[in-house]
């Protein structure tokens, strides 16, 4: 394993003003120098590619939004170079820990040519042809997120480096992957907190097809790449759709923010008895019942509900329903760890209404995508909810993003997928129904 070498003494390279609004950075010359306070350089020395607002001592020159600095500790050592985001709390996003490495065209070709080169090595291309090509700093790229729909490719600059970089990032995709067509959707709300507005439309390539579809182990779905959730598809979920596929076989099944029915074929292929659909969306059923129809399924079997799910599991359980199969895929509760508080209120609800539709025996597969809820908190919400419903639970298998959703070992805060697939063993006994301190959840009420 390679040891880190605290990078050498640099001389401090000439500040360049900042580039004109519209005009490609040059590449050459910082715009600024970032100085971290006394002891704030820790983390970069671990490759951790943030720097907040408060690590920071002073700056100097005038970077821009998206600009490219160098960061030095307090003694004027160059410890990396960075993109400038005058105004999210996360002030600098570091590109490379290389004092040697120039910030110019030539190196994000090299970081895009190493991602695809890891997707290539995956052999995704045998199970679909819809991937995650580009995942932000675990790649090296902070900020940026590429995602592959079979001819087009949809883009995500979700920070000021990427923004500024963004369309010779886009053309550089079109000449190394032969996609047709590269469109963003620089929608998500992250974006405001870098002071920049949503984005959305032909970054470079031909039109958006007029029907797009991927396929995944077998099956067929329609990609909306305008109007879909995150990028039109949920592609970190892939390796667990298949893998409650095969638990589904025979099974009466419940599925939760059932979305484009991404679950439900999945569980009607594995050969469910029955599934029952439910999302607040009408136009994401009517999807998930076409990805039905295209991929040849049983659509009979399948009863499609429109409904809140936070009510609709009450009144599941008040009608005594109960399911072999459980699956619960919510949307993000907590996209930072100020709001896991409150977000840990939703899980534990949702789940432990879950519980306790669930027969002796059944299966819940239970899933939080908030990067403010850690793995070990989630498990924590999962056994008090099971506890306050007076199961007997047992973990029996953890699931997390795919593998083109790669987690970098320096940055822990890549890992936002947590899945739990959670067996009910039974009923607890009175002697069993009180609470254990240590996995209830503080300030979260039954429902």
């Amino acid at each position: 394993m390679a040891t880190w070498q605290t990078p050498g003494a640099a001389a401090r390279p000439p500040l360049a003003g900042t580039a004109p609004a519209g005009t490609a950075p040059a590449g050459t010359a910082p715009a600024g120098t970032v100085t971290l306070a006394p002891g704030r350089e820790r983390s970069v020395l671990r490759w951790h590619p943030w720097i907040f607002s408060g690590a920071i001592e002073r700056v100097e020159g005038r970077p821009g939004p998206g600009d490219t600095v160098a960061v030095e500790d307090h003694a004027g050592k160059l410890l990396a170079w960075a993109a400038w985001s005058p105004v999210s709390r996360i002030r600098a996003r570091i590109w490379s820990f290389d004092p040697a490495v120039t910030v110019e065209p030539a190196f994000f070709r090299q970081r895009l040519r190493a991602a695809l080169a890891l997707r290539r090595d995956l052999g995704l291309a045998a199970v679909t042809d819809a991937m995650r090509l580009v995942h932000g700093e675990s790649d090296g790229l902070p900020g940026l997120v590429v995602d592959r729909y079979g001819p087009v490719l949809v883009l995500q600059a979700l920070a000021a480096g990427a923004e500024r970089w963004k369309r010779q990032i886009a053309d550089m995709l079109l000449a190394e992957t032969g996609a047709a067509t590269v469109y963003e959707r620089s929608d998500a709300e992250v974006r405001r907190l870098e002071g920049l507005d949503p984005c959305r439309g032909l970054l470079a390539g031909r039109s958006l097809p007029r029907r797009l579809t991927i396929q995944e182990h077998g099956l067929v779905f329609l990609i909306d790449c305008v109007g879909g959730q995150k990028t039109g598809f949920f592609l970190d979920q892939r390796d667990s759709r298949l893998a409650v596929r095969r638990l589904a076989a025979g099974r009466e099944v419940l599925d939760c923010f059932c979305y484009t029915g991404g679950f439900t074929c999945n569980v009607v292929a594995g050969g469910a008895q029955s599934v029952l659909a439910v999302d607040s969306s009408a136009a994401a059923l009517q999807a998930a019942r076409e990805n039905c129809r295209l991929s040849g399924l049983d659509c009979r079997r399948v009863e499609w509900r429109e409904a809140d799910v936070f009510q609709e599991l009450r009144r599941l359980r008040d009608a005594g329903r109960t399911f072999d199969l459980v699956i619960l895929d919510p949307p993000k509760f907590a996209p930072t760890a100020a709001l896991a508080r409150q977000a840990a209120r939703g899980y534990k609800d949702i789940n432990l209404l879950a519980c306790k539709l669930l027969r002796p025996g059944g299966i819940l597969v239970t899933f939080s995508c908030s990067g403010g809820v850690s793995p070990d908190l989630f498990q924590k919400i999962v056994a008090g909810a099971a506890q306050d419903a007076g199961v007997a639970a047992q973990v029996i298998g953890r699931s997390g993003q795919a593998a083109d959703h790669p987690v970098s070992l320096a940055f822990p805060e890549s890992e936002y997928l947590k899945g739990l697939v959670v067996r009910i063993a039974g009923k607890h006994s009175p002697i069993h129904t009180g609470r254990t301190p240590a996995c209830s959840t503080p300030a979260m009420a039954a429902p």
